[in-house]
């Protein structure tokens, strides 16, 4: 108990450095998601934009993984869809278990609800907003997802909703307005005391390059959500891998 009280303290603080002050009842609201979902901050499964929270498409996929999902199947609406138009509609259905019937959510995306930034990609937007929906559905999280958003000023969400305009992302955000990958890594090296040398001793091992600045973000990703998962399931297991990248100390004699 003690140790999450101090793990939401950590999750906390770190949100305030990333958004600011955050009011009490959207830190109430965050407390909420982090001790019954499990959503972190630090590993980016939710963020903030215009004083509301979003779940985020990697959260929910965590969770799914947490909650042991069955399968998640996607399909595209041809009915539906113009390709010409660079408009897609997107069908999918998450399985919980072996036994369930499913629960359904749809997801579209074209050139007028989507960020020019991901222009030519509608029908990968169309899919993720789709698996989303259902997620959100299957696990019952109120709150839309990130990549649901619309994006641009007054253009509609999948819901139907008019959105607002995104502000520009602060000092210590990525561009999806998501915390930096060396601030995710530096809050899991202090809610679990790591090594902070050994830890990107490691990193760099793991993602096969001389130093962790010279990997790429996707390997980086990919190491801060396997060390979550390693020290959560076994944290000595992970902390006698990282002895293995102490320098060895010479004696003299």
């Amino acid at each position: 108990m003690r140790k999450m009280r101090s793990s939401l303290r950590l999750e906390l603080k770190l949100a305030r450095s990333l958004w600011g002050e955050i009011g009490g009842l959207k830190s109430k609201q965050l407390r909420e998601l982090m001790s019954r979902y499990q959503l972190s901050v630090s590993l980016g499964d939710v963020t903030y934009v215009d004083h509301r929270w979003y779940v985020t498409h990697s959260g929910l996929l965590r969770l799914a993984a947490r909650r042991r999902c069955c399968g998640i199947k996607t399909s595209v609406q041809k009915q539906l869809s113009d390709s010409l138009n660079n408009r897609w509609v997107f069908k999918a259905v998450v399985y919980k278990s072996s036994g369930s019937t499913g629960f359904f959510g749809y997801g579209d995306a074209d050139p007028t609800n989507t960020s020019p930034l991901v222009r030519g990609a509608e029908m990968r937007v169309a899919e993720t907003r789709a698996v989303n929906r259902a997620l959100r559905k299957a696990y019952g999280i109120g709150l839309c997802s990130v990549e649901e958003l619309g994006w641009l000023t007054n253009s509609p969400s999948p819901a139907g909703e008019k959105t607002q305009p995104v502000k520009p992302p602060n000092a210590n955000r990525s561009s999806n307005g998501q915390p930096k990958l060396r601030d995710r890594l530096c809050v899991l090296i202090r809610q679990h005391n790591l090594d902070p040398n050994l830890v990107k001793a490691y990193a760099a091992d793991f993602c096969g390059t001389p130093t962790l600045k010279e990997a790429s973000r996707e390997l980086v990703e990919s190491f801060i959500s396997h060390l979550a998962t390693c020290v959560k399931e076994n944290r000595d297991g992970l902390v006698c891998k990282l002895n293995s990248y102490a320098q060895p100390v010479e004696v003299k004699l």
